[in-house]
């Protein structure tokens, strides 16, 4: 099968995969909070659960990533998972938050971690090391699971205010148009790529953690990008409150996130190029530094028109950020264990600090409001981000380095 082909069936499986999580997790804390009657220390005990599992899960996605290499294991039950959504969300998680909270808790958990939290690390890890094999960008084909997420918010919202459960039978629906995708795309490995992900050990994996550079990266991953997830998880409830009918909030913001993540897949076209020229180390810290600004901004700011303009940031910060962290770890690491690395460090390190600041995040909406613990949390991340301009290891800007290449290379008088 050749590189354009791959292409496109991984980016329709990038698209009805990011269209399934759009439409099961995007309004999932107005679901928890406006149908389910969770206050916002229990929606953040809820999210904190689906952080644990995921937390739990990465590690061994990740190992397993590397491990079967170019084979589509990983696909296929992130496949399977999908499929399952509508069942799960009304005749399970629903049913049972209500009748036992820490019940509920930990079976969403579970689901939610496995096949919308660490399975979307899992499957763009997948993806790149795909187009790293077959020469196309990443960026070029994660676009696609933006548009399909933007093209679910646009309806989101108004189905959500007719029946949630529509939402996350269409979520099932997209996981059954998965399988035929899955089952005609054919990636080849060959005996060199064998060969890599057969001689990879555990024990190199855990050799990570003695690297100084890879705990200088987790500084920008542990503070900044935690704190803004943490951010970004009750933003919808905050956002639906600027409105004087919260439905009318729900579905404003449908509409809002649809923009802006048609917005973020045209900049993940040109994102590679920005990447190019800053180098990865200054491509994450310009993306860290966007999200500081959209929290800092959220709780200063005030009415339906400046919060969406706050919320437009994304667009801009998720681009860079996620070419800057695969070209980042490709200059540093130990490419076999790219998988890894980005489950283990990325994903983990972020459900780990979820898992600690949700509940603690959420008891401060509680107590001081959605405004003044964006605050806190915006200088919080900003002594991180500080901190990250010391510890990240210096990358240099591909078009430098094509030209250094070039210059040694070039024949001597």
């Amino acid at each position: 099968m050749g590189s354009r082909q791959i292409y496109a069936r991984l980016s329709a499986f990038l698209f009805l995969y990011f269209f399934a999580q759009a439409m099961s997790v995007s309004l999932l804390a107005l679901w928890l909070k406006g149908r389910l009657g969770l206050n916002g220390a229990e929606t953040g005990a809820v999210f904190a659960a689906n952080f644990v599992f995921a937390m739990c899960s990465q590690p061994i996605y990740g190992f397993i990533s590397d491990k079967v290499g170019l084979r589509k294991t990983i696909l296929w039950i992130l496949a399977v998972m999908v499929l399952l959504s509508g069942a799960f969300f009304t005749l399970v998680y629903g049913p049972l938050l209500k009748a036992n909270l820490v019940a509920g808790a930990v079976v969403g958990g579970v689901y939610l971690g496995v096949t919308f939290i660490a399975g979307s690390y899992a499957l763009e890890s997948y993806v790149d090391r795909v187009g790293r094999k077959y020469g196309f960008e990443y960026g070029r084909a994660r676009l696609w699971g933006s548009i399909g997420f933007a093209c679910a918010a646009l309806v989101s919202g108004r189905l959500f205010n007719i029946d949630p459960a529509i939402n996350f039978f269409l979520a099932s629906a997209a996981g059954l148009a998965l399988l035929p995708i899955l089952a005609l795309t054919r990636i080849e490995a060959g005996a060199d790529d064998k060969a890599q992900s057969q001689s990879l050990k555990v024990r190199e994996a855990l050799a990570l953690l003695r690297l100084p550079r890879f705990w200088g990266f987790m500084v920008l991953i542990l503070g900044v990008t935690n704190l803004y997830l943490v951010y970004d998880q009750q933003f919808p409830a905050y956002f639906a409150a600027q409105f004087a009918d919260p439905k009318d909030g729900a579905a404003m913001f449908g509409y809002l996130s649809s923009a802006q993540i048609f917005l973020e897949a045209g900049l993940l076209f040109v994102a590679p190029w920005i990447v190019d020229r800053t180098g990865a180390k200054r491509g994450l810290l310009l993306a860290a530094g966007i999200m500081i600004v959209r929290i800092a901004g959220s709780g200063i700011v005030e009415g339906p028109a400046a919060i969406s303009a706050m919320k437009m940031l994304h667009s801009l910060e998720l681009p860079i950020l996620v070419v800057s962290i695969f070209r980042y770890i490709a200059a540093n690491f130990d490419t076999r264990l790219a998988s890894t690395l980005y489950l283990v460090g990325v994903s983990f390190g972020h459900s780990l600090g979820l898992a600690v600041l949700s509940p603690i995040v959420g008891r401060g909406y509680d107590l001081l409001g959605f405004p003044d613990t964006y605050k806190l949390i915006a200088l919080v991340a900003a002594i991180f981000w500080t901190a990250s301009l010391f510890s990240l290891s210096p990358t240099r800007p591909r078009r430098q380095a094509a030209a250094g290449l070039q210059a040694n290379l070039a024949p001597t008088e």
